[in-house]
C-alpha cells in the first residue's frame, strides 16, 4: 500500500512555497539554502520535476542539501543520456525526410538546443515537436512509420506518434528510458480558451527544404514560445521551464527582432502575448524591454491586463494543487464568448470528450483515476462544493514521497 498523503492543504502550501523559491533560485542563483522539513524538500523535488527544471538547477552549487543535490545530479544524468537518443533520432529524421522530399521544422526545445541556448543534459524534452506543411502531412506520417513509430492519437493541435512496443516508465521527473514520442503539427495555433490564435505563417519557413529546417528567425521562435506559454497560462499548466526558455531567447533578440515580433503581432492580434511576458519579467528582471510590455499592454483586454500584473507562477501552474473548473474564462474577450465557454464546460463537445478519452488511455497520471471518467455533471458539482486536487500534481507528489520512503 502506498504511504498516505499529508493533508492536501499542507501539500498545496508546500508546493506553492517551493515553486516560488525555485523560480527565484533559477533566475538568480546563489540564494541561501532553505530551512525546510523533509516533507518540504520532497515537495520541492516534486515541483522541480513538474516544472522541468531539475537538471538546470544542478548547474551551479546552489542549495546545499544532500538528498536535493543527489536528486538534481541524477536528473541531469538521465536528461543527458536521453538527449543523446533525441539527437540521434533527429539525425535519422533529417536523413529520411531528405530522401522523402519532406520539409520538417523541429520546434521549441529542439530549436533552443540547436541555437546553443542549452547544453546537453540541461533541458528535458518530453517529446519531439515537428511542423510540416499540411500538404505533406501524409508523407510525414509515412516517414515516421518507416522509423518505427505508430499513430497513438490525434487532437486538434497535433497528431501523436509513439515508438512501436514502447512502454512508459514510472519515475519521478526524467528517466533515460522514457520513450521519445513525436508530435506532428500542420499548424501552430492555440485556443485561448475559444478564440484560435495562429502563427503558422510566421513559423513555417518560406524557403523550406527537404529535411530539418530552422525557424525563419529568432522573432518567429519567440512568437511560438510566447503562444505556447499563453496556452499553458490559460489552462493553468505553465511550467518554469517555459519562462526560462523565453528569458534565454530574449538575450538573443535585438531591438529590431522585438520590433519585428511586435509588428507581426500588431493590429489587435497580440492581445494574448502580455501575460507570458509579464510572468517572465516578474522572475527574470530586465529580460523583457519595458517598451515591449508597454506596447503589448495597449492591445490586451483590461481584465487580462490587470491579472497579468498580479499572477505568479504558482498561481497559473500545476503548483496550485486545486483544479480550476473555469480555468481560462478570464481570457474571454466578450460576454458572448464567456457564455459559449460556460456552455462548453457544462456540455463538453464531442471533440473534448474524445480528447479526454485519449488522455485517460495514454497518460500514466490518469490511469485508474475515477475522477476523469466521471460524468461531467458530477465533476461540475464537485468543483462547486469542494476543492478538487489535480491528478497530474498528485501523481508527481506521490512519486516524490515514494522516493523518500525507498531504502
Amino acid at each position: 500500500m502506498p504511504d498516505p498523503l499529508p493533508p492536501l492543504r499542507t501539500v498545496r502550501a508546500g508546493l506553492r512555497r517551493a515553486t516560488e523559491a525555485l523560480a527565484a533560485e533559477l533566475a538568480r542563483p546563489g540564494g541561501v539554502t532553505p530551512d525546510w522539513s523533509p516533507l518540504e524538500w520532497r515537495l520541492a523535488m516534486a515541483a522541480a520535476a513538474a516544472h522541468g527544471v531539475s537538471p538546470l538547477l544542478d548547474r551551479s552549487p546552489g542549495w546545499q542539501h544532500a538528498d536535493w543535490r543527489h536528486f538534481l545530479a541524477s536528473q541531469r544524468e538521465h536528461v543527458e543520456q536521453r538527449h543523446q537518443r533525441i539527437v540521434d533520432l533527429l539525425c535519422r529524421l533529417d536523413a529520411t525526410a531528405r530522401d522523402a522530399g519532406v520539409a520538417l521544422v523541429p520546434l521549441k526545445g529542439a530549436a533552443l538546443h540547436a541555437l546553443g541556448l542549452y547544453a546537453p543534459g540541461e533541458r528535458p524534452m518530453a517529446d519531439i515537436d515537428l511542423l510540416v506543411h499540411p500538404g505533406d502531412a501524409r508523407r510525414a506520417a509515412s516517414l515516421l512509420h518507416e522509423l518505427g513509430y505508430e499513430a497513438s492519437f490525434a487532437q486538434w493541435k497535433h497528431q501523436v506518434f509513439k515508438p512501436a512496443c514502447a512502454a512508459p516508465v514510472h519515475a519521478l521527473g526524467e528517466h533515460r528510458d522514457t520513450p521519445v514520442n513525436i508530435e506532428l503539427h500542420t499548424h501552430i495555433h492555440e485556443r485561448l480558451p475559444l478564440a484560435t490564435v495562429e502563427l503558422s505563417a510566421m513559423v513555417y519557413p518560406h524557403d523550406a527544404q527537404p529535411g530539418l529546417n530552422a525557424y525563419p528567425s529568432h522573432a518567429a521562435l519567440m512568437g511560438h514560445l510566447l503562444l505556447h506559454a499563453a496556452g499553458n497560462v490559460c489552462g493553468r499548466s505553465l511550467r518554469l521551464l517555459h519562462l526560462n526558455d523565453i528569458s534565454l531567447l530574449a538575450t538573443r533578440l535585438t531591438r529590431r527582432d522585438w520590433n519585428v515580433l511586435c509588428d507581426v503581432l500588431a493590429g489587435g492580434s497580440s492581445w494574448w502575448a502580455l501575460p507570458p511576458l509579464c510572468l517572465v519579467a516578474r522572475y527574470y528582471r530586465h529580460a523583457v524591454p519595458d517598451a515591449v510590455l508597454a506596447r503589448l499592454e495597449q492591445e490586451c483586454p483590461p481584465l487580462l491586463r490587470t491579472l497579468s500584473r498580479r499572477w505568479t507562477l504558482s498561481a497559473v501552474s500545476c503548483s496550485d494543487l486545486w483544479l480550476h473548473g473555469l480555468a481560462g474564462i478570464e481570457w474571454c474577450r466578450s460576454p458572448g464568448e464567456a457564455m459559449h465557454y460556460l456552455h462548453n464546460r457544462l456540455r463538453p463537445t464531442d471533440e473534448a470528450r474524445r480528447e479526454r478519452a485519449d488522455m485517460v488511455r495514454t497518460q500514466l497520471w490518469l490511469q485508474g483515476q475515477s475522477w476523469v471518467t466521471s460524468p461531467q455533471r458530477r465533476r461540475v458539482l464537485a468543483w462547486l462544493t469542494r476543492p478538487v486536487p489535480r491528478m497530474d500534481t498528485l501523481y508527481v507528489v506521490r512519486a516524490a514521497l515514494a522516493q523518500a520512503s525507498t531504502p
